[in-house]
């Protein structure tokens, strides 16, 4: 019986790791910024294993880090804040220049080319359980192709 038991405490057990949530950070990047600009933007891919919500991010270079997005509004573009934002399991969601983003604020200098910063993504599963991700992101200079992350997009998975 206690083999029995045992089996199936760890048949749950397995079944409960394979189960849990996993995003995939693809090609991040944060714009540059000039001397005593206090605040930019960071950008990314997103891809859930399952569904799940960004709720929040953070990082040591802003006294500030919110999710963001800019919308069309009587042809005026417009930015705030959104409490989360939706993941679908397995489709990538794009955090991009003129749509959902990672706003940083309260920068605490310039980012310029060639720096990294360091980000901490917080997700939500369908559980509500909370897990993070952590991201190096790079600095695309000023006047670099804002479009698109440097040559060294960088890939992150929890």
């Amino acid at each position: 019986m206690k083999k029995l038991l045992i089996a199936s405490l760890l048949t749950i057990t397995a079944s409960a790791w394979a189960q849990q949530t996993t995003v995939k950070v693809e090609d991040a990047w944060v714009r540059g910024t000039v001397a005593m600009q206090k605040a930019t933007g960071a950008f990314m891919r997103l891809t859930p294993s399952a569904n799940a919500r960004l709720v929040a991010a953070s990082s040591p270079v802003a006294g500030v880090v919110e999710i963001h997005e800019m919308s069309m509004e009587n042809d005026v573009m417009k930015m705030r804040q959104i409490p989360g934002l939706d993941l679908a399991a397995d489709r990538t969601t794009e955090l991009k220049p003129g749509g959902f983003h990672i706003m940083l604020m309260g920068l605490s200098g310039q980012v310029k080319g060639g720096d990294t910063v360091p980000l901490t993504l917080t997700f939500e599963d369908a559980n509500k359980k909370t897990f993070t991700v952590d991201v190096q992101a790079p600095v695309t200079a000023l006047g670099g192709n804002a479009a698109k992350p440097n040559a060294h997009g960088m890939k992150h998975m929890q």
